[in-house]
């Protein structure tokens, strides 16, 4: 496993829409690995392959509502995910490791199922309520080449996010 760079705001990849994957081998599970170590080593809870610089429709996401597992357990890996439901609605912040320092107020739906496949190619329903869901939501996003600035309702002041944050 390898650390991988995390393509910030500006970089033209983060821009573009990625392809399918077709091929279940080798190469494939070295980019899952390499993307769960980059996520852990960054303190995040999603991460999408353009992030790291590769135009494939592959994500992972920390299962937050399992805080019973290590964050290396809560992994979860989707391959061409989609997502097939989403119902209810949170609004609140968010950030993203490919726009640091930066958080805005997105509005996303609270209960989201995605149907994806494993790294073996094998085909699964996963569901995630609150971050979960907000997350399965902003990684499929940078699919297709969308950053959350997007569909921020507005970006938060540095004095509103530190207000925000002693209040948790």
């Amino acid at each position: 496993m390898a650390l991988r760079t995390i393509r910030e705001e500006g970089d033209s990849i983060l821009l573009k829409k990625s392809r399918p994957v077709t091929d279940f081998n080798k190469r494939l599970h070295t980019l899952l690995d390499d993307m769960r170590e980059t996520l852990l080593q960054a303190d995040g809870v999603g991460l999408a392959a353009p992030q790291v610089g590769v135009l494939r429709r592959v994500v992972i996401v920390m299962d937050t509502n399992r805080e019973e597992l290590t964050p290396e357990e809560q992994i979860i890996e989707l391959i061409n995910p989609e997502i097939v439901s989403a119902d209810g609605e949170q609004t609140g912040q968010e950030g993203c490791l490919s726009v640091p320092g930066v958080y805005g107020i997105v509005t996303r739906p609270e209960h989201v199922v995605v149907r994806a496949q494993d790294r073996f190619g094998n085909s699964f329903e996963v569901e995630g309520t609150g971050l979960t869901a907000r997350c399965f939501c902003h990684e499929t996003d940078h699919l297709d080449g969308h950053l959350f600035t997007e569909k921020a309702e507005r970006i938060l002041t540095p004095e509103e996010l530190d207000e925000l944050n002693s209040q948790e």
